[in-house]
This record gives structure tokens, sequence and C-alpha cells, in this order.
């Protein structure tokens, strides 16, 4: 008798019909001689909608008690979903993640996991029990509530599933698998029958967002096989593990985008040791997280220093930004938004040269210019103008045939 954790997204779980759905799929892989957790997300938009009506009531409310407010979404779907599977007949039990023994550190609205303690689990598939755990949270050792950032159901799932020991993590959503694109952008975008842990979390933390990179990261520390499935077919999806093969296969495994992108600029800083630390510890102490990251040549002890964050972090790192500028002597700091990110991501590239010449020449063929570059060994990415993001997918899908299985 094997153990599968399922995770069900928000989509899956968007209303009576899909929760009934839902559990009829968990009943069947329960069938097939095996025990079943199931995480649910909240239903739909309910996330949203709660974050809107608390700042309907408070303009800044307190992380703490948007926690507690949060995680309501979750229990609502934990409690539906064993409804549903009640109703079929199937024996269950809901718990919320501090039932399940989900510990986390103290950081509300992005809280990481400590410990799990699966041992009410345990107990309760002992009894013959199909298990739904609301995801996205889990509770402090002064019994806070925490929640763990957007995406963070499949942070529940993989992370119950290392440690359990699963023999499988599925992933359902509301997409067939990992696609070489977004399939919005590209009618041709093909799905990826695997794909390694490193690539999978490359894509991921370049803006596809299929799966929260934190789940990845975990998954590959933890050797975690996962499965991304869709809850609306039978479709096998895409299979995220270790050993994929490298040779015969397209060295490009698929382009990720990002729209969420702003650039921030600190000209006139003076170039000596320390300056860097000066002016990025104080926006990690902030929980800003910086991306790419450009200092240009020094001229008479002088550089330009510039750097992304999110759109949403962008108000906060000015103000932050500004006052340390001040403190460094820098003549002006700029700021600007309408910015994307663009990325070809794929292991065997590292092996290969030419893959960043062919990158940039697709783009200079659509006219489309480059304003910073960024590199690790598997990943290219450029930055650009957001209003030609779907131009420059489509011509790098293009370029490198990423509608062809193998080349």
């Amino acid at each position: 008798m094997g153990l599968i954790v399922q995770k069900y997204g928000g989509t899956s779980v968007a209303g009576a019909e899909r929760i009934k759905s839902v559990a009829k799929r968990i009943a069947r892989s329960r069938g097939e001689s095996n025990r079943v957790v199931a995480v649910v997300s909240a239903m739909g938009d309910k996330t949203d909608d709660l974050i809107a009506l608390a700042h309907q009531i408070a303009s800044e409310p307190d992380d703490r008690e948007m926690d507690l407010l949060l995680s309501t979404g979750e229990i609502e779907s934990c409690a539906l979903v064993t409804m549903a599977l009640h109703a079929i007949g199937e024996p269950a039990i809901a718990l919320t993640g501090a039932q399940a023994g989900i510990k986390t550190e103290r950081a509300h609205r992005r809280a990481q996991i400590r410990s799990i303690d699966p041992y009410r689990i345990n107990r309760e598939l002992d009894r013959g029990r199909i298990v739904v755990i609301a995801g996205f949270q889990g509770i402090t050792d002064d019994m806070d509530v925490t929640t763990m950032g957007r995406g963070a159901s499949d942070l529940t799932a993989v992370a119950l599933a290392a440690a359990m020991k699963a023999d499988l993590c599925e992933l359902y959503k509301d997409v067939d698998g990992i696609m070489t694109a977004d399939p919005n952008l590209v009618s041709n975008a093909r799905l990826l029958e695997e794909i390694d842990y490193e690539e999978m979390l490359e894509l991921a933390q370049q803006g596809a967002r299929v799966l929260a990179p934190r789940a990845v990261e975990l998954a590959a520390v933890f050797h975690v096989p996962l499965v991304v499935r869709s809850s609306f077919n039978e479709n096998p999806g895409t299979l995220i593990h270790e050993g994929v093969k490298m040779e015969l296969r397209n060295k490009v495994r698929g382009i990720a985008h990002d729209s969420d992108v702003a650039k921030v600029t600190i000209q006139g800083v003076e170039d000596r040791p320390g300056i860097s630390a000066a002016l990025f510890e104080p926006l990690a102490d902030a929980g800003i997280s910086v991306d790419v990251i450009v200092q240009n040549a020094s001229s008479q002890n002088v550089t330009d220093l510039s750097f992304t964050v999110g759109k949403g972090d962008l108000a906060r790192t000015v103000r932050l930004v500004e006052s340390l500028a001040e403190r460094i002597g820098a003549a002006r700091v700029s700021a600007s938004e309408g910015w994307a990110k663009v990325s070809i991501v794929g292991t065997g590239m590292q092996h290969s040269p030419g893959y960043a010449a062919r990158m940039f020449r697709a783009l200079a063929d659509k006219q489309i210019n480059i304003e910073m570059i960024t590199t690790s060994e598997i990943r290219i990415t450029c930055i650009i103008d957001s209003a030609r993001t779907a131009d420059a997918v489509r011509a790098l899908h293009e370029t490198f045939r990423l509608d062809k299985a193998e080349l």
C-alpha cells in the first residue's frame, strides 16, 4: 500500500461541482490500495477577496490578524472537500495546518516551515481515513497561526510528502502540466513529459507561475518526485524528478517570462568596498527580494548601480534606497516600471556554445532592446520593455524550436 500526497489548487475547488469532482478523484486514488493525504487551497479568488475585505476595514491590517483571516480560506475548502468525500461514502477527516503538526517560524505572511510532526495524520490514515489538510498555513510555538506566502499550498504538500516519505506527490492544477512556454502567449507551446528539479526551479523563479519556487526547492532537497497534472482531465501531466536524460533532447527546455518587474538605478555611487552591502542589506532586512543586479564599469572611482524588484515592492524600495543614497553620497536615485524579464532555461546549455548569441539575435530581429542581462549555468535572462513580452516569448520559442520534442 503506497502513500500519495495530492494538492488541489484554488481553481480545482472553485465551487460545489468542482469540489465534488475533486472528491471523486481522491476516492479513485484511494481505491487503488493507496493511503491518501489531500492538501487543498482556498476556493477560487477567496484569498484575494479576504485581502480586499481586510483593507476595507483597515488601511494597514496587522500581519498576525491577517494570517488568522487568510488561513480561513483553506480551512473552508478543507471542510467542504471532506464533506464531499463523506457524501460518496468515503471515510475522511479535515485537519488545519496546526492539527496536521506543521510548525513554522514566527514571520507572519511569509513563514518558513520549521518541522512537521505527522503523528495525527498517520493515526488517521491507520484508521482507514483519507486525510484532507488545509494548505498554506502552520502554527508557531506560541500557538499563533501563520501563512507561508502565495502559492504555499504547493509547499505544504511537498513538505508533507517529504516528512512522511510519500511515494509520490501529485499537484493538481488548471493546466495539463509544465509547458515549454505560457500557452496564453504561444499557441504551439508543448507539454513536457518530464523535467529535472534544477530546470523547474529556474523556470519557477523566472516567472513560470505553475509551481511555487520554494516547493520545487524542497522537493529537490528531499528527492520528492512530483507530478503536475490537470484536475479537469486524466492526462498524465509532467514528472519532475532527478536523472532526466540530457543528450537526446532540446537543450533549451522552456521559456519563462515575468512582467512584474521594476528597475531602480543609483547614479554616482562611490566605487569602494562595502557600498553594495550598505545598499542591499537593509533591503534584505525589509523582506524585499532583489533580482537582476548590474554595476557599470567604474570611472574616476564612481559608478552606477541598477537592480530590479517586483513592482509591488517598488515604493518601499525607493523610500529605503533614497535614504541610503544620502548616507553613501550617491548623486541620484531613479526608478521606473514597465519592464519584463524573459529567460531561456536548460541544463544542456552549459556544455554547448552559442545559446546567448541565438537569444540576442532572436530579440534583435524583432527590434526588441535588451536593457539588462543576467545568467546562471542553466539560464539566460534579459530585461526588456514589458510591452514586447509576448513578441519576445514567441520569438524565442520559435528560435529554439521548442514545439519539437527532440532535435
